[in-house]
Formats: structure tokens, C-alpha cells, sequence
């Protein structure tokens, strides 16, 4: 039997995939969209609290992390939050605005894979759903033969969008990588990122009866000195990232995240851990301020000040949660049997600012909101999406060594890179 013929296959129905699909079909390309489960956008329509955190209007290269942290320049450059935007509107899809340039729908996430399918009907895309990929391999002309549990399928170019390892639950698999690898590209260990982290045995004791609580706090990851350089997934915004003053040796930087800190039955999540997650390793220490730009024990010093766990408990639940604030003196004042010299109210003031925790692990893939490793950037073409290895195969989205923080940045990634391969797939 002989194979159907497109110009475009686009492996993966998701954010990026469907946008890439779309841009390919605008240029008048012959486009098959394949999805292996039953329907089109499953991550997109859970994002956000299901009303999908399309976009973020700061979207630069430095919230992204890669081996190549400049890897993501030219597809965010040329694809901005604005140009998402702009399309969202074309749709009528009212959205807003929350804290730290997050954009969602009013409405429901629905709204938004409704107009990638309109965006893709009327490219005069061809979109199937419960498709499995068997295998691709190179022909001559056309370019590739994809095959699949429908048949074979020629093509002149296939794109790769078919995410990462998280949220298993909606589909997710290790194909992308797979295919990379049987295409002589390098793939970097993918790791579970924007997830909770787990507490060792002793910490989860400690704090994790107070399920629920939660904090502002400044939130950072300090890297061991045994990951090289080279091992850290790093974003162009390294040389304003702060410096662990412990670390200098390593080289490695980290940034910094003024989010919630949320207690859960096994350790710790909320945003600023989310955040976090991404750049935490195994081996490392996880850092949280709990009163940032605050010095808090000054009331102690004070000329004919009571220096007890009493009044010490009294000036933290000034700023921490009453039942947070209760434990933190009990550990830190009466276990440790505190200090209350100048000098010991002072190292008590620094722990406050450096409550630093080394994780058992994380809640993984389960848990992730998206996977940080995946096909090396460096075999590929950063304008394009394509392939050096191989002409006329492109891989975008979050199967690509590059992950966005918390807050609408994957999206935007899977909307730059998608618009970078579809013009010219």
C-alpha cells in the first residue's frame, strides 16, 4: 500500500505542536497534525488553574534554563508575548494580568485550544487523534516515511512536539527523546522540574504537621560542588544571578525567587519551591529567607529588653504564620537551648534569613509542571528548529533543552519555537 503523502508531520497536538502546524499550513504547506491520544491540548486545558497562564509579558532568554543559555534568544526574540497576545485578542479571548506578568484567560483554558483549532482548520491543517508513531525513518523523496498505527505516512519534514516526562497521567513519554537519540542527536538526562521537593526524615518530623502553612519568602537553590559547570542547566541571566558566598569555588550561580513557600504532608511546594525545583539537584541545599529586606530581632537588643523564647516568639509571629513562628522557636530557642547574648540573638537573626534544608528528592514526574533537560541544543539550528544532523527534522517545545520558570514562560517557548520551525518546515 502506498503511503500517504504531506509536506509537514508534526508529531504531538499539544501547545506547541498545534501552533506549529498552523504557521506551516498559512505558507500553503500540505500539514498532518498527529496525536496519539484522544483529544488535541490535554496539558493546555489543566494549565493554570484550567484557565491556562498563556504567556508572560517579561518573557526574556534569562528565565529560561539550558545548557545553552543563549540557545533560546532568537525564537523568543522573534516571537514575543505581544505577537501571543495579538492573536489571543484576534479570538476575542478576554484575559488579565496577575502578579509578576502572568497572563490568563477570563474564561476557561478551553478557550485557548479552541483557537489553536481554529488556527489550524483554517491553515487547512489535517489533525488526527489516537495515532501511535511505530516509527520514522529516512527515505529519499520524499524526505521521510512515518509510520503509525494507520498506515505509512511520506513527508518532506517532521517536527517533534511531543513534550516532556510530566504529568504522565496526561500522556506523556519518553518518544521525543527516543527518536532524537535513534537520529544521532544527544539527549541531556531529563529531571522533573517546577515540582514539590520531599523532606529527609528528620525535616519532615519537624515541619510537615503544619500542612497548609504558607510564607513569603526568598528562595534559592545552592548547587554541589561535585556538578561541573557544564552539568548545570544554566539561563542567560547568570552573570545578575546571586552567588552562594559558600559556592564561589563552583562557579555556578542560581537565581533568586521572592514567591510563597507553601508547607505540604511531605515537604515543601508553593511557587518560590516550584521555582526552585528546576535548579535544585541531588546532593544540594535548598535556602529560604523568611523575613526578606526585614531584620526582625531587633526589638530583642533594645536597651532593658526580656530576652526569653517568649519574646522571641512574639516578634515572628509579627511575620510568619502563628503555628510557623511557635516552631521555629521551639527548634531554634528552646531545643537548641538559644543564645541570648548580642551575638547569639544575631546568628538567630541570620538562620531566619538562611533556613537551609537539604531535600531527600522531589515529588518527580507525577508532580512536575515540565521536564528540564531534553534534546541538546547544540545540534540544533537556534533560528529554525532544525536539525544539523539531520535536514528536514525539527524539535520544539518541551522536548528541547530549554525550561521556562513558573508563571507562563513554557507557553511562550512553545509559542516561539512552534512559529520558528513552522516558518519554514
Amino acid at each position: 500500500m502506498e503511503a500517504a503523502k504531506f509536506d509537514v508531520v508534526v508529531l504531538g497536538a499539544g501547545a506547541a505542536g498545534m501552533m506549529c502546524a498552523a504557521e506551516a499550513g498559512k505558507r500553503g504547506r500540505r500539514v498532518l497534525l498527529l496525536e496519539h491520544g484522544e483529544q488535541v491540548g490535554r496539558k493546555i486545558l489543566i494549565s493554570g488553574g484550567g484557565r491556562c497562564n498563556f504567556t508572560n509579558v517579561n518573557a526574556k532568554a534569562e528565565n529560561f534554563l539550558s545548557a545553552n543559555p543563549h540557545f533560546a534568544k532568537s525564537a523568543l526574540a522573534r516571537y514575543m508575548p505581544r505577537d501571543f497576545i495579538a492573536l489571543v485578542e484576534k479570538h476575542g479571548i478576554a484575559h488579565h494580568e496577575k502578579t509578576l506578568g502572568q497572563l490568563f484567560c477570563d474564561g476557561s483554558a478551553r478557550q485557548i485550544v479552541s483557537m489553536l483549532e481554529k488556527e489550524c482548520k483554517d491553515a487547512g491543517v489535517e489533525t488526527r487523534c489516537v495515532v501511535k508513531i511505530v516509527r520514522v525513518r529516512e527515505d529519499s523523496i520524499p524526505r521521510f516515511v512515518v509510520e503509525t498505527s494507520e498506515g505509512a505516512i511520506a513527508c518532506d519534514a517532521v517536527v517533534v512536539a511531543t513534550g516532556g516526562l510530566s504529568i504522565p497521567k496526561m500522556g506523556a513519554t519518553a518518544f521525543g527523546y527516543e527518536l532524537a537519540r535513534e537520529f544521532g542527536h544527544a539527549v541531556l538526562e531529563p529531571r522533573a522540574g517546577l515540582v514539590p521537593l520531599v523532606f529527609a526524615e528528620r525535616d519532615r518530623e519537624q515541619w510537615c504537621d503544619l500542612t497548609g502553612i504558607s510564607a513569603e519568602v526568598v528562595a534559592s537553590a545552592k548547587v554541589p560542588a561535585s556538578i561541573s559547570e557544564k552539568q548545570v542547566l544554566r539561563s542567560a541571566q547568570d552573570d545578575k544571578f546571586k552567588k552562594e558566598d559558600d559556592n564561589k569555588k563552583s562557579k555556578n550561580k542560581v537565581p533568586v525567587f521572592r514567591e510563597k513557600l507553601l508547607v505540604t504532608h511531605r515537604g515543601v511546594s508553593g511557587p518560590a519551591v516550584l521555582q526552585v525545583s528546576s535548579y535544585w539537584r541531588p546532593g544540594g541545599e535548598v535556602r529560604f529567607d523568611l523575613a526578606p529586606g526585614r531584620e526582625v530581632l531587633g526589638p530583642l537588643l533594645e536597651k532593658n529588653a526580656r530576652r526569653d523564647a517568649a519574646s522571641l516568639l512574639a516578634v515572628l509571629r509579627g511575620i510568619l504564620p502563628a503555628r510557623m513562628a511557635e516552631r521555629w522557636v521551639q527548634i531554634h530557642a528552646v531545643e537548641r537551648k538559644a543564645d541570648w547574648t548580642n551575638a547569639g540573638i544575631a546568628r538567630m537573626e541570620q538562620e531566619l534569613h538562611a533556613w537551609t534544608l537539604k531535600p531527600a528528592g522531589t515529588e518527580g514526574f507525577a508532580k512536575a509542571e515540565v521536564t528540564v533537560g531534553g534534546v541538546d541544543t547544540a545540534e540544533l539550528d537556534a533560528r529554525t528548529m532544525e536539525s544539523k544532523r539531520v535536514k528536514g527534522l525539527y524539535f520544539i517545545g518541551e522536548v528541547v533543552d530549554v525550561t521556562g520558570w513558573l508563571g507562563g514562560y513554557n507557553f511562550q517557548w512553545a509559542w516561539a519555537s512552534a512559529v520558528a520551525a513552522g516558518a519554514v518546515a
